[in-house]
């Protein structure tokens, strides 16, 4: 019972210490309260802009202003004076002073300097020959053509192994005649192998006359058919 009565005590003694600030406004101090309900002062305002710079531009007076002559603000203090030379006499009429070397005794009245003077006929316009079409420097000719042109043939040898194995047949060769007509190049197609070297060999003395295009000699592509075969057989 004395706890419950001392706990009771204690909240009376609290409620007390709360309520006097409350009821005894007076009793506070006067600047907190007045701090505490009057808004703080606004801030100060900004200084004002600093004045704007006015620029001079001095502006020279025009004398000429959309194509008439304007008077000036201020007198000048010098004037400057402009003299223009004499005109030459003019010679259309009266002639050239001294005359002009080759002309006729006392000129002619009326006739113009530049009128006596003879013009040149204008030049003949230059023909423009069309160019000519190249010349190739190596053709294609078929074999049975070209053998119209062969001047010196060689036969060859037959190959004593190939006779006595009884081997006969067509070794076909590509040539490259040169300008001259002579081989340059020669290169197998097809043919037996025993019997390929003696034909390369002998081709190889061929001689042809050259083959002219267009006036001028070329070479000439090729085939030849060099052909073996045995005699009674």
């Amino acid at each position: 019972m004395a706890i419950v009565f001392s706990g009771f005590m204690w909240f009376v003694v609290v409620g007390i210490l709360i309520l006097i600030p409350l009821i005894w406004t007076e009793t506070l101090p006067a600047a907190s309260l007045m701090s505490m309900l009057t808004a703080p002062p606004p801030p100060p305002p900004p200084p004002p802009p600093p004045p704007p710079v006015q620029k001079i531009v001095k502006v020279a007076p025009r004398q000429f202003d959309a194509g008439r002559l304007t008077a000036p603000k201020e007198i000048p203090k010098m004037v400057a004076i402009i003299r223009e030379d004499d005109l030459p006499p003019s010679s259309a009429i009266g002639g050239v002073i001294g005359g002009v070397p080759g002309g006729v005794p006392g000129g002619i009245s009326g006739l113009s300097v530049l009128g006596a003077i003879p013009t040149a006929a204008p030049p003949p316009p230059k023909v423009v020959e069309a160019p000519k079409p190249a010349t190739p420097q190596r053709i294609r000719v078929g074999g049975n053509v070209q053998l119209a042109n062969l001047i010196k043939k060689v036969n060859p040898v037959y190959p004593p192994l190939a006779k006595q194995a009884r081997i006969q047949g067509v070794v076909h060769l590509t040539a490259v005649i040169s300008k001259d007509g002579t081989i340059q190049n020669l290169q197998v197609i097809s043919g037996h192998p025993l019997l390929v070297p003696a034909a390369m060999e002998a081709v190889k003395q061929w001689i042809y006359k050259p083959t002219l295009l267009n006036n001028e000699p070329v070479e000439v592509i090729t085939q030849v058919d060099v052909n073996f075969t045995l005699s009674g057989s």
